[in-house]
């Protein structure tokens, strides 16, 4: 059986580019899970609340709850549930999961696959971080779900897949002038620029192209919090704030909250802006609550 091959082919609820991310989350807290204990089992209402920060925190902006992929994931051949009544999830209520006990774990056919081929479990893991979440999150995203993963485990899962454009982040860079667009941070080391990345909007795992007018020059910083949706494109190209963002600090006043309602930065001309339906969607699916109201200055 090619788990591989199934990992890429989960059932999920898929309309015009929206991410559902909910099984791949799920499995890969279990493989965290079996890393830490081959032989345990998932008590529903003992991971219930690990489960909803992880939709909350790496999930779209619309709630779902953990009871979905606890019971859903089952069709994939790769879960398995029983209650105290027998095999067999009762179904996607809290309710019924919490009363009859329910358990998870990861089907026996897998478990057997990853005893006899242990390089396997960090195999699937790249997979659902390399099809569902921007390279930014996937080393905090591991940390979350217990997840240890060695550098060298950090690999491409198939040629056959679709390629990254290793030239986008020349392009990007020069189209917005080595600056980020957020803050304008232009640090170098001698002539190389460090701390700058090219970030995509609508994110690659999501069919976003590696072209001018779905990237944009950031910093570090402002790369982790664009893929975290605490910042976004708004209207006439503008940076929008989420309210969710909390930060008492100056740091955190100058670096981030101080960014709303400012204009982006580039790109120079000649160079087309972000695209509108890449903006779209990452309000749509990655930018999280409702945009700071920002103050025109007296």
């Amino acid at each position: 059986m090619d788990w591989l091959e199934r990992t890429a082919t989960l059932r999920q609820w898929a309309r015009d580019g929206a991410r559902a991310p909910h099984k791949p989350l799920l499995l890969l807290y279990a493989l965290g899970r079996y890393q830490a204990d081959a032989e345990g089992e998932l008590r529903y209402s003992a991971v219930e609340a690990d489960l909803r920060r992880l939709l909350t925190e790496y999930g779209p902006p619309r709630r779902t709850s953990p009871a979905y992929p606890f019971h859903h994931l089952v069709s994939d051949g790769v879960w398995e549930v029983r209650t105290d009544r027998g095999p067999g999830s009762p179904g996607t209520g809290l309710r019924e999961l919490r009363e009859t006990g329910a358990v998870g774990r990861l089907a026996p056919e897998l478990r057997a696959a990853l005893r006899r081929e242990p390089q396997l479990l960090a195999r699937i893991a790249r997979l659902l971080l390399d099809l569902h979440f921007p390279p930014s999150l996937h080393r905090e995203l591991c940390e979350a779900v217990g997840l240890d993963l060695e550098p060298t485990e950090f690999e491409r899962f198939s040629a056959a897949r679709r390629q990254r454009d290793r030239r986008m982040r020349e392009v990007v860079l020069t189209a917005y002038e080595f600056r980020c667009a957020f803050c304008g941070y232009d640090g170098r080391i001698g002539a190389l620029p460090v701390g700058l990345e090219a970030a995509h909007v609508r994110w690659w795992a999501f069919e976003g192209p590696d072209d001018v007018d779905n990237g944009l020059c950031l910093c570090s910083l402002h790369h982790k919090l664009l893929d975290k949706g605490v910042l976004g494109i708004g209207d006439g190209h503008r940076v929008v704030v989420s309210q969710s963002f909390v930060g008492a600090s100056t740091v955190a006043r100058e670096q981030v909250i101080s960014l709303a309602g400012r204009q982006l930065i580039g790109p120079q001309p000649g160079h087309p802006p972000v695209a509108e339906a890449h903006r779209a969607w990452h309000t749509a699916q990655v930018f999280h609550g409702t945009p700071r109201v920002t103050v025109p200055a007296s």
